[in-house]
């Protein structure tokens, strides 16, 4: 009986301790429950301040990048406006500088008839180039100032160059030139510098307001002579003299005369010599190629076209070399246009130097 209750007795002790283990367990788990519900709902309420910030952060960072945006621009419209109006110049440039000995004063008569305006406002430089000039047969116009400059281009345009002096009273070379290249009625006129100024800077704004070259004060005869070359091409204003009459697309006499170094005896003999020796060179040139002689036929036309060019005669130069090249390859008979054309070019030259050569 002892034994029984014994047995009971731990039976009953042993279920009392599972059924509080079993409680425990299960306040144990609902405990962590609570605790994960509540964590998320911490989480949530720390995190929407944190987002506010960012927010504002990043509209403040926008704010900051509009303004700088303005400043900007508004920085590149003051640079903008600050900068000065440069003006691009037209190339007028005529012609490439040939090497040449040292300069006279009767080399400027190879300029004769050229018309050019000189505004200066120192007399003793007004003499200097008038001196200089004197004899040459240019003719020299003188203003005293810039504004002086303007009043005598509104009545007389027919300028082939403009020397300006970059400083003078009462409207300097540098606003005057601003004008002038205003006006598209002056876009052939080349406008040169004449200043003591010889720092690159001061070049360069001389450039910028439209002026093409600079010479330095004092004058050197070999400058003033280089400019006139380059910027002149010998055929601005022959004022009817007797060369002008020899001026056209077949025979320029003025150039001619001037490449023979204005040697009149010397350009019409090389005229005389051009007559008697090819003339008759497009009835030659077709029996070269009729008896299949083009290497004689070629080089008869490399002469003429060398000589074509020194006696003014560019057209002529250009057609031989054409018809030089088309005899390379006779099948397509292109040589035959070409052979007219330099007959009926060749005639008018040479009819053109016979009456250049009965004035003289």
């Amino acid at each position: 009986m002892q034994t029984i209750i014994s047995e009971n007795y731990l039976e009953l002790i042993g279920i009392i301790v599972v059924v509080a283990l079993l409680i425990v367990y299960a306040l144990l788990k609902k405990s962590q429950k609570r605790e994960g519900v509540k964590q998320p709902v911490e989480q949530k309420q720390e995190a929407k301040p944190a987002e506010k910030k960012v927010e504002k952060v990043e509209k403040v960072e926008k704010v900051e990048e509009i303004k700088e945006t303005k400043e900007t621009k508004a920085e590149v419209r003051v640079e903008e406006a600050e900068k000065p109006r440069v003006i691009v110049p037209i190339n007028r440039k005529k012609r490439e500088l040939l090497p040449h000995d040292k300069i006279t004063k009767d080399d400027f008569a190879t300029f004769k008839g050229t018309k050019i305006l000189i505004a200066e406002d120192n007399i003793i430089n007004q003499k200097v180039i008038a001196g200089l000039l004197s004899t040459s047969g240019i003719d020299i116009t003188i203003a005293n100032d810039g504004q002086e400059a303007l009043n005598i281009m509104e009545k007389d345009s027919d300028f082939a160059i403009i020397f300006m002096d970059a400083h003078m009273p009462i409207m300097d070379g540098f606003q005057a030139t601003r004008l002038i290249r205003k006006n598209p009625k002056y876009d052939h006129i080349p406008i040169v510098a004449l200043s003591g100024d010889t720092a690159a800077d001061d070049i360069r704004n001389m450039l910028n307001v439209g002026m093409e070259a600079h010479i330095e004060k004092p004058l050197k005869m070999d400058a003033l002579y280089d400019i006139l070359y380059v910027y002149t091409n010998g055929k601005e204003a022959q004022n009817g003299s007797q060369e002008a009459q020899y001026v056209s697309s077949e025979f320029n006499s003025v150039e001619g005369l001037e490449i023979c170094g204005g040697d009149k005896d010397f350009y019409l003999e090389i005229l005389s010599d051009f007559v008697s020796k090819y003339c008759g060179s497009a009835d030659a040139i077709k029996k070269l190629i009729s008896e299949s002689d083009s290497t004689s036929a070629n080089k008869m036309l490399l002469d003429i076209s060398g000589v074509a060019a020194n006696i003014g005669a560019g057209n002529l130069h250009q057609i031989a070399l054409d018809l030089k090249n088309s005899l390379s390859n006779p099948t397509d008979l292109e040589y035959i246009n070409n052979l007219k054309n330099y007959k009926r070019t060749l005639d008018q030259v040479c009819e053109a130097i016979k009456e250049y050569a009965q004035t003289k």
